[in-house]
């Protein structure tokens, strides 16, 4: 029997969309990110292409949690577009996005495949992005592999992520917020359910099934030191200058 493991991602940038029920020509996002939007950023890194269902199915089984760091702020935004190749104008979309929010994703699963992935997420085939092409990451999303863990234990131990200026304007918060899967010995009766299961990316019919979401919530682990991955470059830490000196 293989042994299992969990990669631990950090998803952090400007601008982040994690739709799971978009239609037509509104564009919403969850509150965090979704298990078909990180699937499709580690395939995307492995180089699985959209419509390779087969190469998928195992990424689509992998146990997935996310911890909610820094919720950021929903934005919206109004896009035009015209046809490539007609030129028409298309109709105007009204999109919504996280702006300045951190998240620890993970997966758990079978620790070969998830050795794997964790290559791919240093030396990616397509480069990854946070729900939509338009949203990069602001630094490697590559937080480490741990070997023969449980999702609960490394979601519980894994220091608080938040930006550095946001925890400079912010007092750590007592517990973070968890959405994750439930076990498969775990009763799935308080559990919400989400159509977010990925089946399918190939672009002509594009799939999900359900899957279950427990709600949960874990003491913040607060860093020790100042050698967190967040403090290495702070992009906003001349904003705080300006601020100060305007004040």
């Amino acid at each position: 029997m293989s042994s299992t493991g969990v990669l631990v991602l950090r998803l952090a940038g400007p601008l982040q969309s994690w739709g799971a029920s978009s239609r037509f020509t509104r564009r919403t996002t969850e509150s965090a990110p979704t298990k078909s939007g990180v699937v499709g950023l580690l395939a995307a890194a492995a180089g699985i292409e959209r419509g390779d269902d087969t190469r998928l199915a195992p990424l689509a089984t992998l146990r997935f949690a996310v911890r909610i760091d820094q919720p950021g702020t929903r934005i919206r935004d109004f896009h035009t577009a015209h046809h490539a190749v007609t030129g028409a104008s298309m109709p105007l979309s009204e999109r919504f996005y996280l702006a300045d929010a951190v998240f620890l994703a993970a997966v758990e699963g079978d620790h070969t495949l998830l050795t794997g992935l964790h290559h791919a997420l240093r030396t990616p085939v397509y480069p990854p992005y946070l729900g939509r092409r338009s949203c990069p990451p602001a630094e490697p999303v590559d937080l480490g592999l741990y070997e023969d863990g449980r999702l609960e234990d490394v979601l519980a131990s894994v220091p608080w992520q938040a930006s550095a200026w946001y925890r400079r304007r912010h007092q750590a918060p007592q517990t973070l917020t968890v959405l994750r899967e439930t076990a498969a010995d775990e009763p799935a009766a308080a559990a919400d359910v989400l159509r977010d299961q990925p089946v399918s990316f190939d672009a002509a019919h594009r799939r999900h099934a359900l899957r279950t979401v427990v709600t949960a919530v874990v003491p913040t682990p607060i860093p020790s030191g100042s050698g967190s991955p967040q403090d290495a470059h702070d992009p906003f830490a001349a904003l705080d200058v300006l601020e100060n000196e305007s004040a």
